[in-house]
This record gives structure tokens, sequence and C-alpha cells, in this order.
């Protein structure tokens, strides 16, 4: 796609991926752990790829087809920021099931020779017996294609079947397009969880011993006890405070010599803990005298007075060898060293986890995470009863398999974009009800969290992700979604309701992201209800224009919230809004025209000229108006998807609040504080949006509860949000801001995130 020839249009450049080469470069020449260095090298040579494709034309960074010699179907390696390396996900080294299949048959470990054992009658045997017992897992919608081919021909569509090999073949020595089996079946989708048992496996494994811990258990376990003899060896010659004061015999030389040897001994086989090798260390002026003292060479005043100090300072600081407060203080630290460690315990958990299915989550957590047992202690030695430690019950809490209402309350979903990652495990299976064939509802299922999985590109011009039913393999068993129709369509709204209000009440004062408006989108797809989702845009590469939808979505929020304190609060006319066109015109130049006319509302609102130089924050204010005039979803959910928030609209807004509340409390120390005011204002406007679903008496009191809020927090987050809150009152009280979004003479302002200028939540 060539962007060069448009006006409007923004180039990407090699800035972008230059900077995130030379941090990588960075990371892995300087820091000090190996697997940090290691992954930096791997980031370096992806970057690498990118800036590389782009200077050679290989790459198309903005497009839906960002490789040229791929189709969009093809899912490619995405890093950050939505650059694509060039290579393709579902391609590299082959995965150690592919290596297997390929040593069990006889076959070279090639993805073409693969291919084509899958397409035998053997190998189709074997994908049809995947797809029956439903054992096998996909971590990329390209894992599924074969499956497709498998059900296809049990279904009796050769001619689909065939149709699909010719699309997907050209790419058969590339990409690995069969599924990797597994000892059990997918589990309910009515279920999620966040971690498999497998994942939390491997985890716990890769902790390494704590090199401290092991230290500290060494000096207490042996080099103590040998400081102790040394000192209890130099006080028999103590008397009056002079060492040396008594004469030693020949059996004091000999035990000397022997307390030498065990140092030697003792050095080579406990090298963790370095103390007493330090010269000024106390137990190393003993040993370093003794030796010297034996070899013949004598003690000057300077050395028999460090030695001198060295032994009183132990003897005040522990007591004397056999002495009470002495023997007390070892007994105490013999105990410490004798608790189990972390990585003892480790291993304990690691026997647990590898009796479970590896590739699920599990609904017996507290099993996991209990004391070790009384049979756990007889084979291992660790004392029954001993805890695991949080740090590793963290790991496991993960691994639950719950409702994700269950995993949010747990909080085991701390945000919505945490959310959104598990998503796709629920929405498979209310998407997927519209295929009457258990079996390929099954696989579309898992085609669906594959898909989800797949990162978002960069893209222009208004161009969208590349949706699931323009893979090959979807579109085709297409056709054979009309089975069960009524049945899907109700499960996909059901859902579509559930995920919105989960959103609403789990993480007040959030904006939705884009990976779950993504989900909902699929949603209300799979519902026929032919709703408008809009996402967050990105500031840097706005080019000025909306796509139809938000038009579409402005006049849904117009329909709820016409005469409404959002409406009012936000100076919006959305009687005008209608009027902008009919964006449901099958014609393309009306749309446009309407898209066209909103983007300039949106510009006239934030007065940003049409004509003037872009900046991302003069872009932010025009995106920020397009999220005001659209809700960003608010309310598309409240109205035609009809969500109610689990505690009412009036908690809904003073738990939003708190959020503004709290961000604006971390805006106070940050050094650049923007992008967190930035975030305030959008859980701000959530809070107008909720209060304007209540009646009046409701909205009232609401009102009342947010000085007493932030009266609750105090200083300086009372003063930044005093004058935004008296600013909503005096517009609920049917007041106006002027020009410069003040009401009652500067006592309040109106909130928004976006400005080119200073901001007053700065201060």
């Amino acid at each position: 796609m060539d962007q060069t020839n448009k006006p409007d249009a923004v180039r990407v450049g090699e800035a972008y991926p230059q900077l995130r080469s030379a941090r990588a470069l960075h990371t892995a020449l300087t820091h000090e752990d190996p697997d940090t260095r290691a992954g930096a090298v791997e980031r370096l040579r992806r970057w690498q790829d990118v800036v590389r494709g782009m200077r050679d034309g290989v790459l198309d960074i903005g497009s839906r087809r960002p490789v040229r010699e791929f189709p969009e179907w093809v899912t490619p390696e995405v890093v950050r920021g939505g650059f694509a390396t060039g290579h393709p996900a579902a391609g590299g080294e082959l995965r150690p099931h592919e290596i297997d299949l390929a040593g069990r048959i006889g076959l070279p470990a090639e993805r073409g020779a693969l291919f084509a054992h899958h397409l035998s009658v053997a190998g189709l045997a074997e994908l049809t017996a995947l797809l029956e017992s439903g054992t096998y897992d996909a971590e990329l919608p390209e894992e599924t294609a074969l499956l497709v081919v498998a059900w296809l021909l049990r279904t009796g569509d050769t001619d689909g079947a065939l149709e699909l090999v010719e699309a997907i073949a050209p790419f058969a020595d590339r990409l690995r397009f069969a599924p990797r089996p597994t000892a059990a079946p997918v589990p309910d989708p009515s279920d999620t969880f966040r971690t498999s048992v497998g994942e939390a496996h491997a985890r716990i494994a890769a902790r390494p011993p704590n090199p401290a811990v092991a230290a500290m258990r060494e000096a207490l376990t042996v080099w103590n006890p040998y400081a102790d003899a040394l000192l209890a060896h130099w006080l028999e010659t103590v008397e009056a405070g002079r060492v040396l004061a008594r004469t030693p015999d020949t059996r004091w030389a000999e035990r000397g010599h022997a307390l030498l040897a065990r140092h030697r001994v003792l050095a080579a086989e406990h090298p963790l803990c370095t103390k007493h090798r330090r010269p000024k260390e106390n137990a190393a002026i003993l040993r370093t005298a003794l030796a010297d003292h034996l070899a013949g060479r004598a003690l000057d005043a300077r050395r028999l007075g460090l030695l001198a100090r060295a032994i009183e300072a132990m003897v005040t600081r522990r007591g004397a060898p056999a002495g009470a407060a002495h023997e007390a203080l070892r007994a105490r630290q013999t105990a410490e060293a004798a608790l189990p460690t972390q990585h003892a315990l480790a291993a304990v958990v690691l026997r647990r986890l590898a009796e479970r299915p590896q590739d699920i989550g599990t609904e017996d957590v507290d099993a996991l995470t209990a004391p070790v047992d009384p049979i756990e202690a007889s084979t291992t030695g660790l004392p029954a009863g001993t805890a695991i430690p949080p740090a590793i019950r963290r790991i496991l809490e993960g691994t639950l398999s719950a409702p994700i209402d269950t995993l949010i309350e747990r909080g085991l979903v701390p945000s919505a974009e945490v959310l959104a990652e598990l998503v796709p495990q629920l929405v498979a299976a209310s998407s997927t009800r519209a295929y009457p064939d258990d079996a390929l509802r099954t696989l579309m299922a898992a085609h669906h969290r594959a898909f989800g999985r797949r990162r978002s590109l960069l893209l222009l011009d208004l161009a969208h992700q590349v949706r699931a039913e323009e893979l090959p393999w979807v579109a085709a068993v297409a056709r054979y979604r009309d089975g069960a129709a009524a049945e899907g369509r109700g499960a996909a709204r059901r859902t579509l309701v559930h995920l919105g209000e989960l959103a609403v009440h789990g993480f007040p004062g959030t904006i939705l992201p884009n990976p779950l408006v993504g989900e909902l989108s699929t949603l209300s797809r799979a519902a026929e209800t032919g709703l408008p989702w809009v996402e967050e845009l990105a500031a840097d590469i706005f080019t000025g224009r909306f796509a139809p939808k938000f038009l579409a979505a402005a006049k849904i929020a117009a329909e709820l919230l016409a005469g409404s304190l959002y409406e009012v609060y936000y100076d919006i006319d959305y009687a005008a809004i209608a009027e902008l066109g009919d964006v449901a015109a099958t014609r393309i130049a009306p749309a446009r025209t309407a898209a066209e006319r909103f983007a300039l509302l949106c510009r006239e609102r934030a007065d940003v000229p049409a004509g003037g130089r872009r900046s991302p924050a003069a872009n932010g204010m025009v995106i920020e108006q397009a999220q005001i005039l659209t809700t960003h979803n608010l309310a598309t959910l409240a109205g035609p998807v009809g969500i109610t928030p689990r505690a009412g609209w009036a908690e809904a807004a003073h738990r939003a609040f708190v959020t503004v509340c709290r961000l604006t409390e971390h805006a106070e120390w940050q050094m650049r504080p923007l992008a967190t005011i930035k975030d305030a204002a959008y859980a701000w406007r959530q809070v107008v949006f909720h209060l304007s679903m209540l009646d009046e008496d409701a909205e009232i009191r609401a009102l009342a509860r947010l000085d007493e809020e932030i009266a609750l927090w105090g200083d300086p987050v009372a003063g930044r949000l005093a004058p935004v809150v008296f600013g909503l009152r005096a517009i609920a009280e049917g007041d106006r801001f002027d020009r410069y979004e003040a009401v009652g003479g500067g006592r309040g302002r109106r909130l928004t995130g976006w400005t080119t200028g200073g901001h007053f939540l700065r201060g």
C-alpha cells in the first residue's frame, strides 16, 4: 500500500524500530542477568528484521498485508507497536511434537514432509481421531487448518477440502498447519484460567535456588561454627585481656594445624559464603594470625593488638563459646538454617503439578497450595505442615479454572487488559454455537482461542485487522453454521451482555482495551446485532479520519443521552449529530461524506484547525472528542445491548470516581504525568455517563457522594479535583461552561485529558 501520494497519508519511518533496536542492544550488552540478556538478543534480532525489511521493501508497515510474500491470512510475527518482522508466526524451527511425529513415522524433519503425511490415509485417520477426541491444542489459527480438511472429508465435502488444501499448500514447507496433540480434551469453555498447569510447572521449575539464602544457610551451618572453634582456640591463650599471655602447649599447636586444614576442606566444599575470606573480618584475622604463629612467624605489636580486638569484639557480640548466651544464639541460628528452603518446597509443588493434566487449569487450587502432608514429609524429609511460600502460591493460584466472575473477585484478573486475554476462552463457546456438529464446534472454538492470540498490526488509512472469516479454513466451513443459528445468536447475545457487565463492574473507570472491543465485535456479529464498536485510536499515526462506525456509535449515544447531564456537561448537540448523514447507506459516497463531517465536528470541538500542523497532542484532542461523542462504547452497552451494572449505576459512578482519585494521586508524584491525567479524564467521562443513567433524585445523591469521597483522599487529590466536582454540580444545577471550559467564575472546570498546553491537574 503506497501511502506517499495521499495528501493525508502518514508514512511509517524507521525511527521507532531503530530506537527499540538500540534499547535491546544496550540490554543485551549490559544486563547482569543472562536470561534477560538472551531475551534482549532475541528482541534485537526481531527489530533488526523490521528495519531490514522496511529498507528492502519486503515489509509494508501499516498495511493489512505487511509481508508481501504472504497473504493476509498468514499470522505475522509482530513486535511492540504492531510492527511485523517479516517472519510468519507459524514458521520457524520445528516444534517438539513435530519432531516426535517425524521420528515416529520415519520421515525427514521437514514441514513439507509432515504436511504430505497429514494428507495420507494414515495421517487423515490420525487427524480424524483428534477431531473426535478433542485432545489437541492450537497456539495459532493456522494449526487448525488441516483439522478442517479432515472434518470436510469426513462430512463428504471433498471439493471444499481440495479447495482449502490448494489455498494452503504453497506454504506447507514453511508453516505448521496441524495442532499439537494433548493428553486431555479442551476444558469446559464456561470456565477460564490464566495459567495452565504446564505453564505453572515451567515457571516454578525455572526459579533457581536463591543464592543469598543458600549463602546465609552456609554461613549459619558451616562458617559460624568454624569461627567459634577459632575463637575458643585463641581464648586458651588469653589472660587478663592479653593474647598469648599463656604459653600454648604442643597439643594446642596440633589442634591449630587441624583447624587450618579444616578451613581448606570447608573452603573447597562450601564456596557460597565469602565473608570468611575477607582479611578485615574477625574470623579471618584469627585464622591468619594462627597460621603465622604456627609457622614460626612472630606477631608484632600491631598484629597482636588487632588479634586482641577481634577476640574482644567476638566475645562482646555473642559471648564466649559454650556460654549460655552464645549457646542460645547458635541454637536459634541452627533452627533457622533447618527451615525448609523455598527451592525444596518448590520441588514438592512440582511433583503435585506433574500428576495433573498439563494443558488446562485446575478447579482444585487448594490441593496444590496446601502445606506439606505427612506422606510428602516422609519422602522429602521436610516437616509436615510446612506452608508453601507466597511467591509460589501466587503462581499456583493463576491455574484456577473458574468462571471469569470468580477470577475477578479473587483478584486473578487485575485489569481490563488481562480480562481481554481471557475473554476468547469464553467467547469461543458462544460464537461457535451456530455450528451443529459437535466436533466442528469444538474445533472452531479452539480456532477462536488461537485467533485471539494473534497480535494486532499497526494499520493506516482506516484499514481493519484481519477478521477470522477471512481465513480460508474458516470460510470453508462458513456454510455449515446454519444448523443452530437461533441458538448461536442467543448464546452470543447472552455472552455479550455478560462481558459488558463484567467490564463495567470489574474495572471501573477503565477504558475498554482494543482486544476486548474486538471480542465484543465478534459476539455482535455472531448475535447478528449489527452494532458498531469503536477502538481507541493511536494519536501518533492518526490521519484525521474516522471510520463510519464512529458516527453510528455517536447516533446510538444520541438516542440514549439526549437531554442528559452527559450531553450538557460536554456541550454536545446530539440532535445535530443525527443530521450528519445516514451511515447505514449502501452507497459508499454518502457514508464517506457523513464520516468526514463527523471528523470535522470532532476537530471543531477540539479547536484543532483542519489544515493545521498535526502533533500527537492535537491528534489526541480530536480523538478524545470522538470518544466523548460516542461514549467509547458505553452507550452501545447500556442501550442496545442492555447491560446493567451489578451494583447499579450510582455505585458504578462512585467506583469510577475512586479510579479518578487514585489516578490523580499517582499523577502528583510522576515526572511525566500527562498519560495518567489522560486516563483520569477517561475515568471521569465514565462518572458523568453513569450519573446520566440515574433519575434526578438519585443523581443529586450520587453527586453529594463525590464530595464525601474527595474529602477522604485529602490534599493534594481534593485540591486538584474540587474544581472538577464543582463544575459538574454547577452544570447539573443549570449553569454552563464558558469558552475557557470554566464555570462559576473559574471555581469549576471541565475535565478532559488531552491538551497542547498545560493541564490544570498538574497544578
